[in-house]
């Protein structure tokens, strides 16, 4: 063979070696390192390592796509994008992960228009804006188990949020990222997100410091929580397309009620509602579900009996009449006309039962395929403002033997609802308060649309301040006190904004008028106007004081009583036998007069031996907070300013005085009724 030819092919083979060594390194390096998240997959995942390396809970955001949305605009923090992006939450533990809950920091006027895999915490609809953050909670996979008992399947170890809205005012090529993201179930520590380009991530790790209420760890569900008011979801049987759930709403807080409540909720997987005793849905629509979902699998099936197939149904509480009804009724604790009093006024009251079969649909027909449903809301006549957080699987709720024996029967499986009462935003409350003393002339009423504006603004300021009016003034409806509030104005002589304040719009007012001031105490008088064609029946009214709650003597015409922990500082009243009707708004003696408002009101005396250091003199003595049927009213942004000379010449009244103007109020009382 010629030299020439020989190189040639020992060069050739030389290549051919070289190039299988390449190869077979190139092939090591990646199967060693698919573990070690040192291949090339992983630099691609910046999170890899800190995944790998966590030992708690590992979650992320990421930020997928964006596109510019209508109308088009050249102010570039008005623009609205859609956005599309994902969230995960891993469990890492050697524990399952139960009821997660993920909190992410939006902070760019987002706008979230559907989420999937999760539902929002505190059950507002979509579209939501959560400018401000939101908290997702599974759905329906709330519980993440453990990776050693699921050989580490993703499907039952980790949950995915698929998440699509808008937000506004972040141009591309930057990614619009939230400010944080963090597990919100107690007991963890979240440190601050890693965040590069579009994505986020971090490991949340149990607290060693937490100290978690002892539970039965025996069971895999979570302990039942407080809250004002819970509502349980217990399934007493199940089928393999419908099961029997019985829901029990509890009132627990001390101070709050319902009248009339209404009942809302969202099914999510097609369910209905066919029967029912203890209450009744609003809307009774059964030939409508013909068109409904479940009448494309339920082909042979009658709906005409069948109670609700609305996907957000508005369940009522029957009427007392209806108790023994052998169809309906003969529900414990049902049939009370929707009113649920606070445990403080009458146990048996506090609590209202009923029951319903639900159908199901594919790919739920399995007996263990339950799911309660979402997004709850109740609301009532005059009440709270409550928010629900979305249901949360609890042990069995265990229930005595129907046959009167000793033993007790668990439920198939029960769920939790917990809802907590908020303070009224800005001009949304139901009721609102006045402010008067003997030191000025004036009152201070309520604030202007403090229960919304209505429809009459373009007559009316509603962003002036309300002005002061004399005391007659508050016995006639607002919508008549424009002429009493420009005479005084005149006499008094201030100026009149043009055009005038508007009214307060609330149907239920309360005045707190400071009586007098004497050497041993002193005393206010309240008095409560109902301006609606509405009867309040057993009403009752809560105040909390300041300083001067120490002092607190006595209520005069109502039932007082001091109130403990968590509403210190407060008087709890409510009518006396015989008077616990508050009645309705009436017509005037003629035509051309003023309707008459509901009144009740009674004196509160306090003494200074246990509240030495209260100034009455220099507007002390006026509530923090003022609450009607459990709704805080809207207290006033000012208060009645003493002159000059009364800040000179503190009355002296005697005891006796105290006792006239209580004399002289049940005086006025039987007068007015």
């Amino acid at each position: 063979m010629p030299l020439r030819r020989r190189w040639t092919v020992l060069l050739l083979g030389v290549a051919v070696v070289l190039a299988v060594v390449v190869a077979g390194a190139r092939a090591q390096d990646y199967n060693n390192g698919g573990g070690d998240g040192d291949g090339e997959d992983e630099e691609e995942k910046p999170s890899f390592k800190a995944q790998e390396a966590c030992n708690g809970a590992f979650l992320t955001y990421t930020f997928t796509e964006r596109a510019k949305e209508y109308p088009r605009t050249k102010n570039a923090t008005a623009q609205a994008y859609a956005f599309k992006a994902t969230a995960t939450v891993l469990n890492t533990m050697t524990e399952d992960l139960k009821a997660w809950q993920m909190f992410v920091g939006f902070q760019h006027k987002e706008i979230l228009v559907t989420v999937g895999g999760a539902v929002l915490l505190d059950g507002t609809d979509l579209p939501a804006n959560v400018s401000g953050g939101v908290t997702f909670a599974g759905y329906p996979m709330a519980d993440l188990l453990n990776s050693i008992e699921t050989a580490g399947d993703l499907t039952q170890i980790q949950a995915q949020i698929d998440i699509t809205g808008t937000q506004f005012g972040v141009k591309p090529p930057t990614a619009p990222m939230p400010k944080t993201i963090k597990l919100s179930n107690p007991g963890f520590r979240c440190p601050a997100p890693t965040h590069k380009q579009s994505v986020m991530y971090v490991c949340c790790v149990k607290d060693p410091k937490f100290k978690a209420k002892k539970v039965n760890t025996t069971t895999r569900y979570l302990p039942r929580q407080k809250a004002d008011l819970t509502i349980a979801y217990d399934v007493l049987q199940a089928f393999g397309n419908n099961y029997m759930v019985q829901v029990t709403i509890d009132n627990w807080s001390p101070i709050s009620r319902l009248d009339n409540w209404n009942l809302t909720w969202e099914w999510k997987r097609g369910e209905f509602i066919y029967n029912m005793r203890g209450a009744y849905t609003l809307n009774k629509e059964g030939p409508a579900c013909v068109y409904s979902p479940a009448a494309g699998y339920y082909k042979d099936f009658d709906f005409t009996p069948a109670y609700s197939c609305e996907k957000r149904p508005i369940v009522v509480d029957l009427p007392p009449e209806r108790e023994k009804d052998k169809d309906v009724g003969n529900i414990p604790f049902c049939c009370k006309n929707g009113t649920l009093l606070p445990p403080t006024m009458d146990e048996s009251k506090s609590r209202a039962v009923f029951q319903m079969q639900v159908y199901k649909l594919p790919p739920d027909l399995n007996r263990t395929a339950l799911y309660p449903p979402q997004n709850w809301k109740i609301i009532g006549k005059l009440n709270p403002q409550y928010v629900c957080r979305q249901p949360v699987r609890v042990s069995p709720m265990v229930f005595p033997d129907q046959t009167g024996l000793m033993s007790s029967t668990p439920a198939v499986a029960s769920w939790q609802v917990a809802c907590n009462i908020t303070r009224p935003k800005k001009r949304a409350a139901k009721c609102c308060v006045s402010f008067s003393a003997y030191y000025d002339e004036s009152v201070v009423p309520c604030n202007t649309c403090a229960c919304g504006c209505g429809n009459d603004t373009a007559t009316c300021d509603a962003d002036a301040h309300a002005i002061p009016l004399p005391p007659e003034a508050l016995l006639i409806p607002f919508d008549n006190r424009t002429a009493k509030a420009r005479a005084w104005a005149k006499i008094k002589h201030r100026r009149v904004p043009n055009p005038m304040p508007c009214g307060d719009n609330c149907g239920l007012s309360v005045n707190w008028h400071i009586m007098n001031n004497y050497k041993s105490g002193w005393a206010a008088r309240i008095t409560i106007f109902n301006w609606q064609d509405y009867t309040f029946k057993d009403w009752f009214a809560a105040v909390t004081m300041r300083d001067h709650y120490s002092g607190y003597e006595n209520v005069y015409s109502f039932n007082g009583t001091k109130m403990g922990a968590p509403f210190n500082n407060s008087i709890f009243m409510q009518g006396l036998p015989g008077l616990t009707y508050l009645e309705p708004i009436t017509d005037g003696r003629t035509p051309e007069d003023p309707r008459v408002p509901g009144k009740q009101q009674s004196v509160i005396s306090f003494s200074r031996k246990d509240a030495p250091n209260v100034n009455i003199a220099k507007g002390e003595g006026f509530p923090k907070r003022l609450y009607f049927d459990g709704e805080e009213c809207a207290l006033p942004d000012t208060i009645p300013k003493p002159s000059s000379a009364h800040r000179r010449a503190v009355a002296a009244a005697s005891l006796g005085q105290i006792v006239m103007a209580v004399v002289l109020v049940m005086v006025v009382d039987s007068l007015c009724l």
